[in-house]
Parts: structure tokens; C-alpha cells; sequence
């Protein structure tokens, strides 16, 4: 069967089915996005699924998170969401096809004798695995332990010798021996499916064609086929995605920057750049091509360009990434994706709403500078602010003497004031020839007056700024520098 071009032998349907045992992050949206970028690509099915029925571990809020991350990049899904939960009695209706006809048995094992066991395992080197204990319980026997009011667990028959094999689409063929293969349980005592059952029965169902997710699945891949030779079914299609590692090489972690994937829109970051970076952690159009629209993304994706090799996550490549999106939105978009977090992040002392076109006039200055929207508020707080707080010794940082940069405020007071035209332009011409006037150098008369009217050494270009802020705001910060320059000077003479 074809596995890319522009005709498959089936329709295309695949799943995204997360387990709300945690927060989404990088790895499952990543999977997330292959899948659907894989239906979309060939016109296919993109089917959600939430697989809760570890009801133990569930985490209060992670459905919702998972439907949300899902949302804010825009993945949407064709059919449902199903959840697992809702669906126990067809799991218990194939766990006793498997009973009944002798491909599984009950387990009356307690959880004590599976711990004990475990651990001799463990202690003498050897793999942890059931030991088939009840495998071969007579029927006197079973009839005292259903006396007992013991509840039992359903476990698979797997072939003691042998081979299970399946072709994955990215690796390969791949041949695992049975002998290293345990009785793994199906059904548990409260009546949930293990991920082997519930996953297997709904793929069937739902007829997925192909099964694209993470590596790690692959050692659970012989225990699938094993079901579904079983039950006589046709099992899809497996691509085993690579892993995601850290700078380092080692497991991605949250030291290495990754997050629950909601954190990163916190942060600040574009839908379509974390598309973007997501598509190249193990997929790749070219050796060249870093940006890529999501049209571009679904016109070119295939699985034979995702490599067999482990992808490197790179947190200053996402940053460099997310600038770029940034730069290309329309002034009107970057003003709308920003303003919420100017709302969020701005001090609460600066009064709401926001003026909309003194907005519009600030993020002009900032789109060039702004990696993530979460910078933004940080970057022009200072627009905003009613007084600046520095330390005064910041006007000297470019080793002027105390004494020239009073007179420099001063005289730029003076000719500010009389100023007729405020903007960038007539502002730059009245006080570019000025710094030769004072016999300064432009670096240091332009930074002290950009630390006197933004409170910092780097800033947006300094006539525009003043243009933004107007004179009035101006004037005002120049006559508080030069009242903050004396006291310096003052305190310097004691």
C-alpha cells in the first residue's frame, strides 16, 4: 500500500488520542499536528479521542487544557471528541470475545504478590513480567478463587515462543520475540481497559487507517498486532514519530524550556510560529527551509521526510522563529495580538483602557524589536508611565561628567521649548547639530537624553520615541533628569 502521493489505496484517518493525565506539552501537540497535517495533506480524517480511563492518575483540568491547545493552534478535528470512558462496555464485550475463546484468561494475582514478584525480578537482573500464574489455573481452582470474592483481571495469552513483526512506515520492519512479551492485562478489576484493550478496540472501530504517535509506543506495538490477530482484525498502518531531546541530548525536560503548550501562548508566542517549530522537530521540506506556512506545511508534508533520528528542541530558535511572525504581521494585527497582554503585564497604576491610537503609535516603534508578545508591555512600559524610576547615576553611563550633562538638559530644555514642529524629523535636526554645540559626541548626548526620557540605556529610536511621547511629556522628564542630575552633583560635592 502507498504510503504518500497523491493516492492511498483507503481513505485516510488518523487520531490524535492524549491521556488527561497531565498537561499537553511539546511532544503530544507535536504528535498532534503530524497527524493532522498527515489528513489534511490527503483530504483524510483527523479524529480527537480522550483515552481517560486511568481514572487514578486523571488530572483535574487537563481535558479542558488538551481541548484548548488543540484550539489555539487551530488543529481541528472532524469527528467528536470520544472519550474512553463512555465506551466500557464494548471494551468488556471484546475482553470476553478474547476469554472466550482462549486467547485471554483471568488473573486473581493480588497487587501484593505482583510487587513481591517485581521485585525478586528485579533483584535477580531480570526484565519485570507477569509469570503466568494463573495462565494455567485448573477449574478447581478458579471455582475457589470466584469463591474467595476475589475480582479478577482479564490478561492476554501471549505465545510463549515465536515472533510478533509489523512494517513501520519510518522505521521499518520491526520483530520483537514473543518470549520477551508478557501476559499484559486488558481489563482491569474495576472494570477500565488498559491502553492495550481501549486502544486497539477504538482504532478498530473508528477505523483509523493509520496510527502516527510517539516512539516510545513502539515496544506496545507486538502486544497490538498480538490483539488484533486475535480478534481476526486488519491492524492500521504504525509510524513511531522520533523523540524529542533536550540541547543536551537528554530527555526534553522542564529544564530545557518545555512547558505545558498553554504556557508558551502565555509567554507570548504566535499560533503559526509553534506550528512552524513544531513541524521541523523530526519533519523536514528541505535542508534549507525553516519557514513554512501551515498551507505550505500541509501541501508538502509526507511521512517519508520525517527522520528516523531523534529531533533536538531549541528554545532560541523558537524565539528567533516567533520574532519572525511578529515582524510580518500588519501594524492593525500586531496592535490586537499585543494589546491583551499590555492589559495583563502593563503596572495597574497606568490607567485603563489604553488610548487605541496612542497604542497604535507605540507598537509601531516595538513590532521590529519584540521577540515574543509577552516582551511587549517591557519593551514601552515607559510610553505609558506617568513618572520614570532609575537611578540617577544612569545619566552618566557614558562617562559624562556630571557637570556636562547639566548643561546638556538645560540647553536642550531651552531649544526643546521653543520648538515649533514636534516630530521625528524637525526634532532630529535641531538636536543632532546641538551635540556639536556642546562638544559632545552623539553617542553620549543621545544617551543621556534617552535614559532621561525612557529611564533606560536601550530603547526604541530616540526621535520617534520623543514624537510618540510628545512635548509636553518630554519636557517634563528632562526638567525631572536635570533635578535628579543636580542632587547627584550635589551629593558628589559633599
Amino acid at each position: 500500500m502507498p504510503q504518500s502521493g497523491s493516492e492511498l489505496e483507503t481513505p485516510v484517518r488518523v487520531r490524535f488520542a492524549p491521556s488527561p493525565t497531565g498537561y499537553p506539552h511539546l511532544g503530544n501537540i507535536r504528535t498532534a499536528l503530524f497527524n493532522w497535517l498527515f489528513a489534511r495533506r490527503y483530504g483524510g480524517k483527523f479524529i480527537l479521542r480522550i483515552e481517560d480511563t486511568d481514572v487514578a492518575r486523571k488530572v483535574e483540568g487537563a481535558v479542558e487544557m488538551i481541548l484548548d491547545s488543540l484550539r489555539w493552534l487551530e488543529l481541528d478535528w472532524d469527528e467528536s471528541p470520544y472519550f474512553q470512558s463512555q465506551r466500557l462496555d464494548i471494551y468488556r464485550e471484546v475482553a470476553d470475545r478474547l476469554l472466550n475463546g482462549n486467547d485471554a484468561y483471568l488473573c486473581y494475582c493480588s497487587p501484593e504478590r505482583l510487587e513481591a514478584m517485581r521485585q525478586e525480578q528485579i533483584k535477580h537482573k531480570q526484565p519485570p513480567k507477569y509469570d503466568g500464574r494463573c495462565r494455567h489455573l485448573t477449574q478447581q481452582q478458579k471455582t475457589e478463587l470466584r469463591a474467595q470474592a476475589i475480582t479478577p483481571v482479564v490478561r492476554f495469552r501471549t505465545p510463549l515462543d515465536g515472533e510478533t513483526s509489523f512494517q513501520d512506515l519510518i522505521r521499518g520492519r520491526v520483530s520483537f520475540q514473543n518470549s520477551t512479551l508478557d501476559d499484559f492485562v486488558l481489563l482491569k478489576s474495576d472494570g477500565y481497559p488498559t491502553y492495550h484493550l481501549a486502544n486497539v478496540v477504538d482504532d478498530n472501530l473508528m477505523a483509523i487507517s493509520h496510527v502516527l504517535r510517539a516512539d516510545e509506543w513502539l515496544s506496545s506495538t507486538p502486544r497490538h498486532m498480538l490483539i488484533y490477530q486475535a480478534l481476526n482484525w486488519d491492524a492500521p498502518h504504525f509510524a513511531h514519530l522520533p523523540m524529542i531531546l533536550g540541547p543536551d541530548r537528554s530527555k526534553l525536560s522542564k529544564r530545557h524550556g518545555a512547558t505545558n503548550i498553554m504556557e508558551y501562548r502565555e509567554q507570548g508566542y504566535l499560533p503559526e510560529a509553534m506550528i512552524n517549530f513544531l513541524a521541523l522537530l523530526g519533519w523536514s521540506l528541505d535542508d534549507r527551509t525553516e519557514l513554512l506556512t501551515r498551507q505550505e506545511l500541509v501541501r508538502n508534508f509526507s511521512l517519508e521526510r520525517i527522520s528516523k533520528t531523534a529531533a533536538v528542541f531549541n528554545k532560541e530558535k523558537l524565539e528567533w522563529m516567533n520574532g519572525v511572525y511578529l515582524r510580518q504581521l500588519s501594524p492593525d494585527e500586531f496592535v490586537q495580538r499585543a494589546t491583551p497582554f499590555l492589559d495583563r503585564d502593563l503596572p495597574l497604576s497606568i490607567e485603563r483602557p489604553l488610548h487605541s491610537d496612542y497604542v497604535r503609535q507605540v507598537m509601531s516603534l516595538i513590532q521590529e524589536r519584540a521577540k515574543t508578545l509577552a516582551e511587549v508591555p517591557r519593551l514601552c512600559d515607559f510610553f505609558f508611565m506617568d513618572e520614570l524610576q532609575y537611578e540617577a547615576s544612569l545619566l552618566l553611563s557614558r562617562g559624562l561628567s556630571s557637570e556636562s550633562a547639566v548643561e546638556a538638559v538645560k540647553t536642550s530644555l531651552r531649544r526643546l521649548e521653543v520648538t515649533e514642529v514636534w516630530d521625528a524629523e524637525s526634532l532630529e535636526e535641531m538636536l543632532r547639530p546641538l551635540a556639536t554645540e556642546l562638544n559632545l559626541s552623539t553617542a553620549k548626548f543621545f544617551g543621556l537624553l534617552r535614559v532621561a526620557i525612557t529611564g533606560r540605556s536601550a530603547a526604541p529610536p530616540l526621535f520617534q520615541t520623543m514624537a510618540v511621547l510628545d512635548r509636553g511629556k518630554c519636557l517634563k522628564r528632562l526638567t525631572t533628569a536635570l533635578d535628579r542630575l543636580s542632587a547627584l552633583t550635589q551629593a558628589q560635592n559633599k
